[in-house]
C-alpha cells in the first residue's frame, strides 16, 4: 500500500519543534494527495494547520505504535527515524529509568548522574554467558559479546567508547575492563585484572580534571588492549594514549581545574613525607588556582591521594619513584609562580633568590643561576655565529608555560611507560580486547588545534563505524540471500582528504610551520587561496580573515587560526632542556632520554598526546649550534601517524560501539535535554546507522515469529504445515507492493512502516474481535432479562401443570415399584447361580493350583537337597581324602618315633641303673628348693597379717570414732535439757507469786469489767455490723483485683508467648546464619584448597616437564602430592612404579607417629611416676611394725594418705595436660583445617613441639581459646561488652574441670584398689601353682624331678628378670644392681650344668656298650616277627560336625591390604555399575564394620589409618568425577549412612535409643570417633555443596529456556519485532528446553537420589536448592529481559509454577520448603497480572510482594511492557506511589537474588534398622581378600 494511505484520521505524526525539537500531533482528518495542509491535534490539546512543504511535499514523520515504543533495539521500530528515535531514548530514560538501549551494532549509554545498582557482582554474574539480544541492553552485554566472539572466533576485539566530555566514556570503559577481570579472572597469582583495574586511578589523576562539563573529564584518549592466553584468561595490558591536553597545566578556564593530581598533592602537602616539597593550599599556586573551583563536591582529594599511592605500589612503581614523580609535580607548581620584572620592551630579569624558582631549583636538582639565565635569554645560531639574546616578559612567560607543560607531558609518558611495564606479561599473548576512550566530536564557542585534531580523529572513526555497518548489513542480505542493492549512505572521505591529503590543512600547517616568517594570517591566507571555492566542504567566515569553517559528518564547525602554528610546532627552549638533563636528581634525565631518538608511534611513549610535544633537535654534524627545526616531527604529523595506527588497529579487530549520551549540561539525574541528546545522536553516528538500516529493510521476523504474531490475520484454510509458504501466502494477501517486503532463508524482510501496517491491521481485526464479544454479552443480558419475564409468566403454567404430573407420577412410581420388584428378584436368582459356579470354579482353580505349585516346588527342593547332598558329598570327599593324608603321614611319624623313643628308653634305662650317686649330688637343690617354698609361705602369711591388721584397725578407729561421737551428743543434750529445766522452776516460781496479785486485782477489776461488759458488748455488735458491711466491700474489691490480675497474666502471658516464638525464630535464623557462615567457610576452604592443588600439580608439572616425544615420567615423581591432592592426568599414567607410592607412605603418615608418640610418651611418663608410687606403697606395706603403727593418725598412715593424694592430685594435672593438649590440637585444626579435624597434624604437631614445658601449652591453649570464642560467635547480640557470655563461659569451664578432677579422683582410687586386687590375686595364683609344681615335681622319678626344677627355676628366674626389668625401667641403678645378682645365680647354674654335663658323658659311655649289646640280642629277635605283625589296624575317620559361627557384624582385614580396600570400595567403583545392585549405603557399611573390627582389637593406628584413607579416597574420587551426578550423589548418601553409623553404634545414649539390643551389643568400645565424627560432617557438607553446583550447572540452561521463553499454553504470549542484536546473538541456534525437559531432569535426579538410598531429609533440602535455583535464575532473567514483562508472560510463569507444584506433591514433597523458595518468583507473576491503575491497586501490590524487595517490584513496574494494544504501561505517578508506600520497608537495595546461594544444610540422624551381622558382601566387588567375623 501507499505511504499516503496511512495518513488517516488518527494516525499519530511527529512535526518540527524549536523547543522540544519534535512534538507530537494527531490527525483529524484522512490526508488525501494534493492537500497542502494537514489538521493537526497537539498533544497539550491545541488544534493546528500544519502546512506541507510545496517543493518537497514531505509528510510528516509517522509515529510507531505504542507496543513498539520503550523497545530494547532502535531497529525493531517499524518507522525509523530521528523523532522515533529520540523518543524511545526519552521514554527508557525518565519513565523506565533505563539508561542503555541498542541501536542495531550500537550501545547508546546515556549518563544517569546517579549511581544505580547495576554494575554489582550479581549482575556480572547474571549477564556472564548470556547472548547479547537475550538480556537488556548494558555494557556488560557488550563486554560479553566481545569475550565470547574472542573465544569462538579466535580473532581480536575492540570495543570503542565515545562520546562528548561528561558523557560517562570513563566510566563506561572502567565498566568493561572490570567485566572482563571479572570474568576471566588472571593466569597466574600475579592478579593481573587487580592491576589492570588500578591503572584506572593513576590515569586518572594525572589524565583528568574538572571542566565545566563534567568533574573527571579524560583530556586524553587511551586505547587500552587486554591480553589474554589460550584459556583466555587475563595475562597482561598495554595502554596507548592521544592527544594530552597539556596547555591545561598552565591554563584553565572559569569553573575549571587542572588535573586531579596537582590538588591532590596539595590536600597531602602536610603528610610528613611531602614537608620536602613545600607545598600548600592550592590557591597559592599559579597554576591550580586561575579556574577558582579548586573543590570538587563530594570529592576528598587527600583520599583519591591515598587510592592512587595504594594503586602506584600495586602497580610495581616503587616509593622512591612515586616520590620523584611527586616532587616533579611539585616542582611545575613552584614554577608557575616563578614572575618575571622588564628591564625594558626586549628584556626581562627574576628577583635574585627568588623563593619559588629557588624551590624549583631544589626539587629539579638544578643550578638556580643557569636556570634563571635562560629563563630569560635564549640562543639564536646562525650560519656563522651563535647569539644570546634577551626576551621580553611575555615571551619569558610563554617560555616558561612551555616548559612546565613539557615536563608535565614527559613525566605522563614516563608514567604510561611504567604502567605497561607493570601490566606487562612474561607469557605469550594468544588474543586480545582492546578498550579505546576516546574524545566525542567536539563544537565550542572558540574553537582552536585541539578541537580540529580531536574532530579529526572522530572523522575516521565515523568512516570506520559507516564501513562496519554497511559490511554488517550487506553480509545479513547475503546469508538471507537476497538481491543486495546498494544503499546510500554518507561517505565523509572528501572531508579526511581535505584535512590530511596533499595539500591539505595539516600538510599547509606543517609547511608552514618549517616557514622562517610563517604566522597564522599567512597560513589562513594559503588555506583559502588552496581551498575556498574549490571544495564543497571548506568555507570563510564572512566577517573574518583569521578563521575557517569545515563541513564534518556532525555539523559544520568554525576554527580560529590563531595558536594552530605555535601548538603544532609546540616549540621548547633547548638550553632550558639542557639544564634538566644536568640535572642531579636522576629521575629528570630519565624523562628526556627518547629527545634524540624518532619515537614510533607504536612506542609506550608515543602512544599518548605528549610525543607531539617535542624540543628542536640538536645541531646536526655539518652546523654545530644550529637547531634542527626542520627535522622535528609536528603535533600534527605524530597525530596523523598514531592515529592511521590505531585504525589499523581497529580495522584489523571485531569493533563493538558504545556511544555514550550526555543528557543535560547541569548534571541533574534522570533529566532529558532533548536538543542536547539530539546534537550527540548526530554527532556519534547513531542517526546514520538508523538511515542505513532504513534504507534496506530494517525490520526482520522469522517465519516463527511472523506466524505467531500474525496468526490472527490467517484463516483457517491459510494456514499449511509449511510455516514458510503460510507466510507467503498470506503476506501476498496483505501487501500488494512485493518490494515492501523479501523473503529470507529463515526470515522475512519488511521495509520501514510495513510493520506499523501489519499492527494497524492486527489491531483493527482484534478491535473487531472485541467489538463481536461486546455484541454477544449485550445480546446474552437482554437475552437473560427476557427469560426472566418469561420465568415469571411459565410459573403460573408450572402450578396449574403440576397436579396433573403428579397424578401422572404416580401413576408412573408404581408402575415403576413393579418393576423394581422384578428386577432384584431376576437379580437374585442369577446373582445365586452365578456364585454357586464361581466357587467351584475357584475350589477347581485352588486344587490345580495347589497341585502344580507343589509339584514346583518339591522339584526346586529336590535341586536344592542335592546340590547340598553334592556339596556335602564333595566336601566329605575331600575331607576323607586329607584326613587319610594325614593319617598315613602321622602314622609314619608315630612308628618313626615310637622306634626313636624305645631307642632312648633303652638308654635311660641304663643311664637309671647308675644315677645313685646323681641323686645324691642333687639332695642339696631339693632342700633348697623347699626352703624357698616356705619362704614364699611365710612372706603371703605375713602379707595376708598385714592386710586383716589395716581393714581390723579401720574398722575399730570407725566404731570407736561413731561411738565417741554419740556419746559426746548424748551428754550434749542432757545438760541442755537440765539448764532448760533449771531456768523452768525459777520462772514458775515467779510466776505463782504475779498470779497470786493479779488474782487480787482481778477480783476488784470483776465488778467493774462485768459493768463495761454490757456496755462493750453493745459496741461490739455494731462494729462487728460495721465490719461485715466492709467485708462485703473489700470481697467485690478483691474478686475484682482477682479479674484484673487473671487479665493482665494472661495478656503478659500472650505477649510472653509471642516474645518467645519471635526470640526462638530469631535464634533460628542466627543458628542457620551462624550454619550457613560455617558452611560458606568450609565452601571457601575446599575451593582454596582445590586452587591450591591444582597450583600445585601446575608447578609439579612445570618443574617435570618431559622433553618432547618422550612421555615417560619419572619415577621419583609422586602421583599423589598431598593427602588430599588427585589429579586424574598423573594418575591415569601407568607406567609410574608401585614403589613411589611406598616411598611416599611415611610421609603421610609421619604426622600421625608423631601425634602418637606424643600422646604415648605422655602416657608413659604418668605410668612410670605411678609405678613408683606404688613401690613406695608396696614398702610401707611389707615394712613389719606394730598395729599403732598403722592405725588411722599414725606416721606410717599419714605417709600412705599423702601419697595416695599426691598420686591422685598429679594424676589429675597429667590428665588435664593431656586434655589441654588434645583441645589445643583439635582448635588448631579446626581453625586452619577445619574440615580435617584429626588428618592433617603435622604443622599442628610441629607448633606443639615447639612449646617446650606445661605453662605455653596452657597458655597457648587458653590464647587459642579466646580467639576462637571470639571469631566463632557474635556477643554483641548477648551484651554489649560480651560480659555475660563470658561468665557463663567461665562457669562451665570451671563446672567441667571441677567434674572431671572428681571423675578423675574417683578413678584413680578405683584403679588404685584395683591394682592391689590384682597382685593379691596375682600371688595367690603364683603360691598356687608353685604348691602345684612342687607336687607334681614330688611325684616325678627323681632323675626327671632334678631337669624339671631347674626349667621350673629357670622360667621364674625368666618371669622375675621382665618383671623387674619393667618394675625398674625409670631408675637404671637398682635394675643394674638386680642384674649383676642375676648373673652371679646364672653363672652358679652354668657350674652346676657342667658338672651334671661331665657325668652324663660318662653314662653316655657306658650306654653305648650296653647298646651294643642290646642290639645284638634284638637282631635276633626280629628275624622271627613276620612283616604283617608290625603294621598297626587302620584308625577309623571320625566325621566331626562344624560349629555353625555367630557373626559379630565385623570385617576383618590385613593392614597392607587397606589400599587395595579402599581402591576396590572407593576408587574404583562406579555407581553406574556394579553399585546399582546393591543394598543402599553398603559401601559404607562396609567401612564401618572394618572400623568396629579395628576398635575390637583397639588398634587406634589402624582405626585412624582406615578413616584418614577412607575421606582422602572420597575426595580424589569426587575431584576426578565431580561433574558426575551420580557419583556425587552416590557419595553423599555413602558419607551420610557412615557419619550415621558412627553416631549409632558410638555407644552415646542420644543415638542408642532406636537402636535393638543386638545393636547395642555392636557399638564401640575402646574409642571415641567424636572427632571423626566432625570431619565426616564437614566432608559431608562439602559432597553437598558440590551436588548442588552440578545440579545447577545440569539446570541452568534450561530453566530460562523452559521457564520464560517456551510457551507452554500456545497462543497467549505474543511475538513483539525484535531488532538486530536478536540476530547478531553469539549463538545461532539454542537448545529448545521447555518446562517438561526441567520436570524430567527433576525426576531423573530424584530417583537416582532415592536408588542411592540417600536420607529423605536430605532429598527435601536438595529439592528445595534445585527450587530456589530454578526460582531465582528466572526472575533474574525476568528482571533483566524487559520482553518478558507483560502480562501474558506472568500468566506462563504461574502456569509453569503450577506445574512444578504439581511434581511436589506427586513426590510428597510440599513440606520440604521448596514452593516457599518459588514465593518471589510467583510473586512477581502475579504482579504482571494484577490492575496497576489506582490507589487501592498500589495497596494491593505492596501487601501481595512482601517476599519481593522494593527494588525488584519497582524494576518489574518499570519494565512491563504491553504486547497488544489493549494492554496499557504503567503510569510513572502509579510506580511513584508504590515507591512511597514502600519507602519504610527494610530490605536489601539488592535487585537480583543470589542464584548461587546455598541454604546451610544439616543431616538429622537417621539410624539404620539393618543389622551388621546379616550383611553379605557381594562377589563383584572384589573384596575376598577381607572376612567376617
Amino acid at each position: 500500500m501507499a505511504a499516503s494511505e496511512l495518513y488517516t484520521k488518527f494516525a499519530r505524526v511527529w512535526i518540527p519543534d524549536p523547543e522540544e525539537v519534535w512534538k507530537s500531533a494527531e490527525l483529524l482528518k484522512d490526508y488525501k494527495p494534493g492537500d497542502k495542509v494537514l489538521l493537526l491535534h497537539l498533544e497539550e490539546g491545541k488544534d493546528l494547520e500544519y502546512r506541507l512543504d510545496p517543493k518537497t511535499k514531505e509528510l510528516p514523520h509517522l509515529r510507531n505504535p505504542d507496543i513498539l515504543v520503550g523497545e530494547n533495539d532502535l531497529t525493531a521500530l517499524s518507522y525509523l527515524h530521528e523523532p522515533a528515535v529520540l523518543h524511545n531514548l526519552r521514554v527508557r530514560f525518565i519513565d523506565s529509568k533505563l539508561i542503555y538501549t541498542y541501536c542495531g551494532i550500537v550501545l547508546v549509554a546515556i549518563n544517569p548522574y546517579e549511581q544505580l545498582p547495576i554494575y554489582g557482582e550479581d549482575i556480572i554474574n547474571a549477564y556472564s554467558g548470556q547472548n547479547m539480544g537475550d538480556m537488556d541492553p548494558h555494557i556488560f552485554a557488550v563486554a560479553e559479546e566481545a569475550y565470547k566472539q574472542m573465544a569462538r572466533d579466535e580473532r581480536n576485539q575492540s570495543i570503542i567508547v565515545s562520546g562528548e566530555s561528561g558523557a560517562g566514556k570513563t566510566v563506561s570503559a572502567k565498566y568493561a575492563m572490570r567485566y572482563f577481570a571479572t570474568v576471566s579472572g588472571s593466569a597466574s597469582e600475579a592478579n593481573v585484572e587487580e592491576k589492570v583495574l588500578a591503572s584506572n586511578p593513576i590515569m586518572e589523576s594525572i589524565g583528568n580534571a574538572k571542566t565545566t562539563r563534567n568533574d573527571n573529564s579524560s583530556r586524553f584518549g587511551k586505547y587500552i588492549e587486554i591480553g589474554f592466553d589460550k584459556r583466555y584468561r587475563i595475562i597482561g595490558a598495554n595502554m596507548r594514549t592521544y592527544l594530552l591536553e597539556k596547555s591545561r597545566v598552565v591554563f584553565q578556564a572559569e569553573e575549571e581545574r587542572n588535573y586531579h593530581i596537582f590538588y591532590q598533592l596539595c590536600a597531602s602537602a602536610k603528610l610528613p613525607e611531602f614537608k620536602m616539597l613545600r607545598l600548600g593550599n592550592a590557591d597559592d599556586f599559579n597554576y591550580t588556582q586561575q579556574g577558582g573551583s579548586p573543590v570538587i563536591e563530594g570529592v576528598d582529594d587527600a583520599k583519591e591521594m591515598a587510592h592512587t599511592r595504594q594503586a602506584c605500589t600495586l602497580l610495581g612503581i616503587s616509593e622512591s619513584h612515586q616520590m620523584g614523580i611527586f616532587r616533579i609535580l611539585a616542582g611545575i607548581l613552584h614554577l608557575g609562580n616563578v614572575g618575571f620584572t622588564s628591564r625594558d620592551a626586549d628584556s626581562c630579569t627574576i628577583p635574585p633568590k627568588h623563593e619559588p624558582l629557588c624551590i624549583f631549583c631544589d626539587l629539579m636538582g638544578v643550578d638556580y643561576e643557569e636556570m634563571c639565565h635562560w629563563l630569560c635569554h635564549r640562543k639564536l645560531a646562525t650560519a656563522t655565529e651563535t647569539y644570546i639574546k634577551p626576551i621580553s616578559k611575555l615571551q619569558a612567560t610563554n617560555a616558561r608555560d612551555a616548559l612546565a607543560k613539557h615536563i608535565y607531558a614527559k613525566l605522563f609518558n614516563w608514567i604510561v611507560d611504567n604502567v605497561n611495564q607493570a601490566l606487562h606479561s612474561a607469557v605469550k599473548q594468544h588474543s586480545f580486547i582492546g578498550v579505546l576512550d576516546i574524545y566525542g566530536f567536539e563544537t565550542f564557542e572558540i574553537n582552536s588545534f585541539e578541537q580540529f585534531c580531536i574532530n579529526y580523529a572522530n572523522e575516521k572513526l565515523q568512516q570506520q563505524f559507516n564501513m562496519h555497518v554497511f559490511k554488517l548489513e550487506q553480509e545479513e542480505y547475503m546469508k538471507e540471500q537476497i538481491p543486495w542493492t546498494l544503499i546510500d549512505f554518507y561517505d565523509n572521505q572528501p572531508c579526511i582528504n581535505l584535512i590530511e591529503s596533499k595539500l591539505g590543512i595539516l600538510d599547509l600547517l606543517d609547511e608552514e610551520c618549517k616557514m622562517p616568517k610563517g604566522t597564522d594570517d599567512t597560513w589562513a591566507q594559503k588555506l583559502y587561496n588552496t581551498h575556498l571555492n574549490k571544495c564543497t566542504l571548506f568555507e570563510k567566515p564572512r566577517l573574518s580573515n583569521k578563521a575557517f569553517i569545515i563541513q564534518h559528518f556532525a555539523d559544520k564547525v568554525e576554527y580560529q587560526c590563531e595558536g594552530f602554528l605555535e601548538k603544532n610546532k609546540d616549540t621548547v627552549f633547548e638550553e632550558q632542556i639542557k639544564v634538566l638533563k644536568s640535572s642531579k636528581f636522576k629521575m629528570l634525565p630519565e624523562l628526556f632520554q627518547d629527545d634524540e631518538k624518532a619515537i614510533s608511534p607504536t612506542s609506550a611513549t608515543s602512544s599518548g598526546r605528549t610525543p607531539l610535544t617535542r624540543i628542536p633537535a640538536k645541531p646536526t654534524k655539518g652546523r654545530p649550534g644550529q637547531m634542527a627545526k626542520e627535522h622535528k616531527k609536528t603535533v600534527g604529523h605524530q597525530f596523523r601517524n598514531s592515529l592511521h595506527l590505531l585504525m589499523e588497529t581497529l580495522n584489523a579487530t571485531t569493533p563493538h560501539y558504545v556511544r555514550c549520551i550526555k543528557p543535560n549540561d547541569f548534571k541533574f539525574p534522570f533529566t532529558f535535554d532533548e536538543k542536547r541528546a539530539v546534537q550527540q545522536l548526530r554527532a556519534c553516528g547513531v542517526l546514520e546507522t538508523i538511515r542505513i538500516s532504513a534504507a534496506g529493510f530494517p525490520s526482520r521476523w522469522t517465519y516463527q515469529e511472523f506466524f505467531s504474531r500474525y496468526r490472527v490475520l490467517m484463516k483457517q484454510k491459510d494456514v499449511l504445515s509449511d510455516r514458510k509458504q503460510t507466510c507467503k501466502n498470506v503476506l501476498e494477501k496483505l501487501i500488494l507492493d512485493k518490494d515492501k517486503y523479501q523473503f529470507g532463508k529463515t526470515k522475512i524482510f519488511f521495509r520501514a512502516g510495513q510493520v506499523a501496517y501489519l499492527e494497524k491491521l492486527r489491531a483493527d481485526k482484534l478491535r473487531a474481535a472485541c467489538i463481536r464479544i461486546q455484541k454477544t454479552i449485550r445480546g446474552w443480558l437482554l437475552r437473560k432479562k427476557y427469560l426472566r419475564m418469561r420465568k415469571a409468566a411459565i410459573t403460573v403454567q408450572r402450578y396449574v401443570r403440576g397436579y396433573q404430573a403428579r397424578c401422572y407420577a404416580k401413576f408412573l412410581r408404581r408402575t415403576k415399584a413393579a418393576t423394581i420388584i422384578q428386577k432384584y428378584w431376576r437379580m437374585f436368582v442369577v446373582c445365586r447361580r452365578y456364585k454357586i459356579r464361581r466357587a467351584a470354579t475357584i475350589v477347581l482353580q485352588s486344587y490345580l493350583r495347589g497341585f502344580l505349585a507343589r509339584n514346583r516346588y518339591r522339584k526346586i527342593l529336590r535341586e536344592h537337597k542335592a546340590v547340598i547332598i553334592q556339596k556335602r558329598v564333595r566336601g566329605w570327599l575331600a575331607r576323607t581324602h586329607y584326613k587319610r593324608s594325614m593319617h598315613a603321614i602321622i602314622y609314619l611319624q608315630c612308628c618313626f618315633r615310637r622306634m626313636m623313643a624305645k631307642r632312648e628308653l633303652k638308654k635311660l634305662k641304663i643311664e637309671a641303673r647308675s644315677v645313685e650317686r646323681y641323686k645324691k649330688l642333687h639332695i642339696g637343690m631339693e632342700n633348697k628348693i623347699m626352703q624357698l617354698q616356705r619362704k614364699v609361705d611365710e612372706q603371703n602369711k605375713d602379707y595376708k597379717c598385714l592386710v586383716e591388721k589395716l581393714t581390723n584397725l579401720e574398722g575399730i578407729y570407725n566404731s570407736e570414732t561413731e561411738k565417741l561421737r554419740s556419746d559426746l551428743e548424748r551428754l550434749q543434750l542432757s545438760e541442755e535439757e537440765a539448764k532448760v529445766a533449771t531456768g523452768r522452776v525459777l520462772s514458775l516460781q515467779e510466776e505463782i507469786a504475779k498470779l497470786r496479785k493479779d488474782l487480787e486485782q482481778t477480783r476488784s477489776e470483776k465488778k467493774c469489767i462485768e459493768e463495761r461488759a454490757d456496755q462493750y458488748k453493745q459496741e461490739t455488735e455494731q462494729l462487728v455490723s460495721n465490719l461485715k458491711e466492709e467485708n462485703t466491700l473489700l470481697k467485690q474489691e478483691k474478686e475484682a483485683l482477682n479479674h484484673r490480675i487473671v487479665e493482665q497474666a494472661k495478656e503478659m502471658t500472650e505477649t510472653m508467648e509471642k516474645k518467645l516464638v519471635e526470640e526462638t525464630k530469631q535464634l533460628e535464623l542466627d543458628l542457620n546464619d551462624e550454619r550457613l557462615r560455617y558452611q560458606n567457610l568450609l565452601n571457601e576452604f575446599s575451593r582454596l584448597e582445590e586452587r591450591y592443588d591444582d597450583l600445585k600439580e601446575e608447578m609439579t608439572l612445570m618443574v617435570h616437564v618431559p622433553k618432547p616425544g618422550h612421555r615417560r615420567t619419572d619415577s621419583t615423581h609422586s602421583s599423589n602430592e598431598s593427602e588430599y591432592t588427585f589429579s586424574s592426568e598423573i594418575a591415569e599414567m601407568e607406567d609410574i612404579p608401585s614403589r613411589t607410592e611406598e616411598e611416599e607412605r611415611p610421609q603421610i603418615r609421619g604426622a600421625e607417629l608423631e601425634y602418637e608418640s606424643l600422646k604415648r610418651q605422655e602416657l608413659e611418663s604418668e605410668n612410670k611416676k605411678l609405678k613408683n608410687e606404688l613401690n613406695e606403697l608396696r614398702k610401707a606395706l611389707s615394712e613389719k611394725s606394730a598395729p599403732e603403727v598403722t592405725a588411722p593418725g599414725a606416721p606410717a598412715y599419714r605417709v600412705l594418705m599423702e601419697q595416695l593424694t599426691s598420686v591422685s592430685e598429679e594424676l589429675d594435672v597429667r590428665k588435664e595436660e593431656v586434655l589441654i593438649l588434645r583441645s589445643q590440637l583439635v582448635s588448631q585444626k579446626e581453625a586452619i583445617h577445619p574440615k580435617n579435624t584429626m588428618t592433617d597434624s603435622t604443622i599442628l604437631l610441629e607448633d606443639v613441639q615447639k612449646m617446650k614445658d606445661k605453662g605455653e601449652i596452657a597458655q597457648a591453649y587458653i590464647g587459642l581459646k579466646e580467639t576462637n570464642r571470639s571469631s566463632a560467635l557474635d556477643y554483641r547480640e548477648l551484651n554489649e561488652d560480651g560480659e555475660l557470655w563470658l561468665v557463663y563461659e567461665g562457669l562451665k569451664q570451671a563446672n567441667r574441670l571441677l567434674e572431671s578432677q572428681l571423675q578423675s579422683q574417683k578413678r584413680s582410687h578405683e584403679n588404685e584398689a584395683e591394682a592391689l586386687r590384682g597382685e593379691i590375686q596375682s600371688l595367690k595364683e603364683e603360691n598356687n601353682r608353685q604348691q602345684q609344681l612342687l607336687a607334681q615335681n614330688l611325684q616325678l622319678p627323681p632323675e626327671a624331678r632334678i631337669e624339671a626344677s631347674l626349667q621350673h627355676e629357670i622360667t621364674r628366674l625368666t618371669n622375675e628378670n621382665l618383671y623387674f626389668e619393667e618394675l625398674y625401667a625409670d631408675e637404671p641403678k637398682k635394675y643394674q644392681s638386680y642384674r649383676i645378682s642375676l648373673y652371679k645365680r646364672m653363672i652358679d647354674l652354668m657350674e652346676q650344668l657342667e658338672k651334671q654335663d661331665k657325668t652324663v658323658r660318662k653314662l653316655k659311655k657306658q650306654l653305648k656298650v650296653f647298646a651294643k649289646k642290646i642290639g645284638e640280642l634284638e637282631v635276633g629277635q626280629m628275624e622271627n616277627i613276620s612283616p604283617g605283625q608290625i603294621i598297626d589296624e587302620p584308625i577309623r575317620p571320625v566325621n566331626i560336625p562344624r560349629k555353625e559361627k555367630d557373626f559379630q557384624g565385623m570385617l576383618e582385614y590385613k593392614k597392607e591390604d587397606e589400599q587395595k580396600l579402599v581402591k576396590n570400595l572407593i576408587l574404583e567403583l562406579k555407581p553406574r555399575g556394579v553399585a546399582v545392585n546393591l543394598i543402599p549405603g553398603l559401601p559404607a557399611y562396609i567401612l564401618f564394620m572394618c572400623v568396629r573390627h579395628a576398635d575390637y582389637l583397639n588398634d587406634d593406628q589402624k582405626v585412624r589409618s582406615l578413616l584418614t584413607s577412607t575421606i582422602n579416597s572420597i575426595k580424589k574420587v569426587l575431584k576426578k568425577r565431580g561433574d558426575d551426578f551420580e557419583t556425587v550423589s552416590f557419595w553423599l548418601s555413602n558419607t551420610c549412612r557412615f557419619l550415621h553409623c558412627l553416631k549409632q553404634y558410638s555407644g552415646e545414649e542420644g543415638f542408642m535409643k532406636h537402636n535393638t539390643s543386638r545393636q547395642n551389643e555392636h557399638c564401640l568400645t575402646n574409642f571415641d570417633l567424636a572427632e571423626y565424627r566432625q570431619v565426616l560432617s564437614d566432608l559431608a557438607i562439602q559432597i553437598y555443596q558440590q551436588l548442588v553446583r552440578v545440579l545447577e550447572n545440569i539446570l541452568q540452561p534450561m530453566i530460562v529456556s523452559g521457564m520464560l521463553e517456551h510457551e507452554t499454553i500456545q497462543g497467549v504470549s505474543g511475538v513483539k519485532p525484535t531488532g538486530l542484536r536478536k540476530r547478531t546473538s553469539s549463538i545461532a541456534d539454542e537448545g529448545t528446553y521447555t518446562l517438561d525437559s526441567i520436570l524430567r531432569q527433576l525426576n531423573s535426579f530424584h530417583s537416582v537420589m532415592c536408588q542411592h538410598g540417600m536420607d529423605p531429609e536430605l532429598i527435601k533440602q536438595v529439592v528445595k536448592q534445585m527450587f530456589y535455583i530454578v526460582g531465582a535464575i528466572t526472575l533474574n532473567n525476568l528482571l533483566l529481559r524487559k520482553d518478558m514483562c507483560s502480562w501474558s508472560k506472568g500468566m506462563q510463569i504461574r502456569y509453569n509454577v503450577s506445574q512444578l507444584e504439581e511434581w511436589l506433591r506427586d513426590k510428597n514433597l510440599m513440606n520440604s520448603g521448596a514452593k516457599e523458595t518459588l514465593e518471589p518468583l510467583i510473586q512477581a507473576a502475579q504482579l504482571l497480572q494484577v490492575k496497576k491503575k489506582t490507589d487501592d491497586d498500589a495497596e494491593a501490590i505492596c501487601s501481595m510482594c512482601n517476599a519481593l524487595t522494593t527494588a525488584q517490584i519497582v524494576k518489574v513496574l518499570n519494565l512491563y511492557t504491553p504486547v497488544n494494544e489493549f494492554e496499557e504501561r504503567v503510569s510513572v505517578s502509579f510506580i511513584r506511589t508504590i515507591q512511597m508506600r514502600l519507602r519504610d520497608r527494610k530490605d536489601s537495595p539488592q535487585l537480583l537474588m543470589d542464584a548461587k546461594h546455598i541454604f546451610p544444610v544439616t543431616f538429622p540422624f537417621n539410624p539404620s534398622s539393618l543389622a551388621l551381622e546379616t550383611i553379605q558382601i557381594p562377589a563383584s566387588l572384589g573384596l575376598g581378600f577381607i572376612s567376617r567375623v
